[in-house]
């Protein structure tokens, strides 16, 4: 078993010279060399705070090189990293500061002030420290990092693959978000099964667009280069207006994105010079793909889409299509990926290709648990040792894996199973749709009936009749919404995954 830092050694001990990670336009370079080096001034300076080995370090702070150089060197160090969602609401963002009981809690100028007040009410011994998220050291500046030999004095101890590496907080959509408990071992496994499923080399380079306090960008776009010496070129934020031009002036080989993020490229231009060539696939994750989407981006564009799956439990991706375009499974997330998957009914037995049941899964990449939370972690696994998904899923006779919904957001209607994602994938058909979403909604005949939320595209027309007697012709009348609400668009948490439950806020008082 491995650990971030043997990774990161490694590189840097191979390729001294070769990119880690560019700044969007170009302007920083951080080789492997550098990151070897600003790794080990990070940790120095975590000592010097009192924060040593195996020490919980929150982060409050956007993309950004420094964001980025924060987050390794703390893990080459032997800490606990917890990045903190930035679309929280204040009372969870206090809730999870408190409950990582992290002793230093490293934040970007924009957030000192509320951060700093939240501390204030914790009842913890609490330092805030401001860091420049585009800096690459913390806090002297990029060339005290640099001036030291990449192969200079070691920090000790060296970490080992069963410490903990991250604490990352689930967003759930009721209750007190989850703490995700990460091994060394979990997150290198992770890196080393997405530069293996996708075939990726020294070679490659990632357009990193998504936030490095969700899971996805945690795993796919800082971690995976690590385990092949590739590189990643990492904007502040996600820009549809200048998302091709930057991956064209970048040479990325490969993007990684999450489906509203291939909706909003999908509503604008393809690239004045042509389909960008160099990107030999997209890989989308965190959220269904509705096939509709996927189809219209590879004619758009020109680029394969490869759908996967994953969870913050293991490390995102559990899933994968196949890297051979011919071999890929539109609507399917794949086969599993680095871990082991089985489709189970509620007493975990498993069931036959075909039928529904929960997906369960088990290997290197799965958490050790929940953090201060041995409740949940017992209801997360089977006696047997196997995760529980909490995703509604089948299984066809070639390995394909198909997830239909989530357990908790099914819809009984007078007994029968309906998943939602076959409502929205209906909708989402209509020429006049942009993006749609069911959910179950209180019925005193039925127990429970169907709600859809409908966001139109710019310019359309369409009433609520018109897609009514759509849903009758495509779905049948059992399975057409009884609401239909038209909306500005729907609750998404920031891997792009819709919040349903949240769409109650929605259904018309009685």
């Amino acid at each position: 078993m491995a650990t971030v830092r043997d990774l990161i050694d490694r590189q840097a001990a191979e390729r001294p010279q070769a990119p880690y990670a560019i700044a969007a336009g170009g302007s920083v370079t951080l080789s492997y060399g550098d990151l070897g080096a600003a790794c080990r001034a990070v940790v120095r300076i975590l000592e010097s705070l009192g924060a040593g080995p195996g020490a919980h370090v929150s982060l409050v702070m956007p993309n950004g090189l420094g964001t980025l150089v924060m987050l390794l060197g703390s893990l080459y160090g032997g800490r606990c990293v917890n990045p903190v969602n930035l679309l929280s609401q204040p009372d969870q963002m206090r809730y999870v500061l408190e409950h990582a009981d992290a002793g230093v809690v490293l934040v970007s100028p924009d957030w000192e002030a509320r951060v700093r007040d939240m501390a204030a009410a914790i009842p913890r011994a609490i330092q805030v420290v401001v860091v420049d998220p585009d800096a690459t050291t913390l806090p002297a500046p990029a060339a005290a990092a640099r001036s030291e030999p990449a192969a200079g004095p070691q920090p000790n101890p060296q970490p080992n693959p069963e410490d903990l590496a991250l604490l990352m907080y689930t967003s759930g959509t009721t209750g007190k978000p989850k703490g995700v408990m990460l091994t060394q071992a979990n997150l290198a496994a992770s890196a080393r099964a997405i530069s293996a499923e996708h075939g990726l080399t020294a070679g490659d380079r990632v357009l990193a667009v998504l936030p490095l306090y969700h899971i996805n960008a945690f795993a796919v776009t800082m971690l995976a280069p690590l385990a092949h010496g590739g590189s990643l070129v990492m904007p502040p934020r996600f820009s549809a207006s200048t998302f091709w031009q930057l991956a064209l002036a970048h040479h990325c080989t490969w993007i990684n994105l999450v489906p509203t993020m291939i909706s909003y490229l999908l509503e604008g231009e393809a690239p004045a010079a042509g389909p960008p060539r160099a990107v030999r696939f997209c890989r989308s994750a965190s959220a269904a793909l509705p096939p509709e989407h996927h189809r219209a981006f590879e004619q758009k564009f020109g680029i394969g889409i490869i759908e996967t799956m994953g969870l913050t439990e293991t490390v995102a991706p559990s899933f994968s299509n196949p890297l051979r375009a011919e071999d890929r499974r539109i609507g399917s997330v794949g086969r599993p990926s680095g871990c082991e998957a089985r489709i189970a009914d509620p007493a975990g037995n498993t069931l036959a290709d075909g039928e529904t049941g929960e997906i369960l899964l088990r290997g290197p990449q799965v958490m050790k648990g929940y953090y201060r939370d041995d409740h949940a972690t017992r209801a997360a696994f089977h006696p047997n040792g196997w995760l529980r998904s909490g995703d509604l899923g089948h299984r066809d006779a070639d390995g394909f894996f198909f997830v239909t919904g989530r357990i908790k957001e099914l819809i009984i209607k007078g007994g029968e199973n309906i998943a939602p994602r076959e409502i929205d994938e209906a909708l989402l058909a209509h020429p006049a749709v942009l993006d749609a979403a069911a959910v179950g909604i209180p019925d005193r005949h039925y127990g429970q009936d169907i709600m859809a939320c409908v966001v139109l595209r710019e310019g359309a027309h369409c009433t609520e009749a018109d897609l009514r007697s759509y849903c009758v012709q495509t779905l049948g009348s059992y399975k057409t919404p009884r609401i239909l609400r038209f909306v500005a668009d729907l609750p998404r948490g920031p891997s792009g995954k819709v919040q349903r439950l949240r769409l109650l806020d929605l259904l018309p008082a009685d």
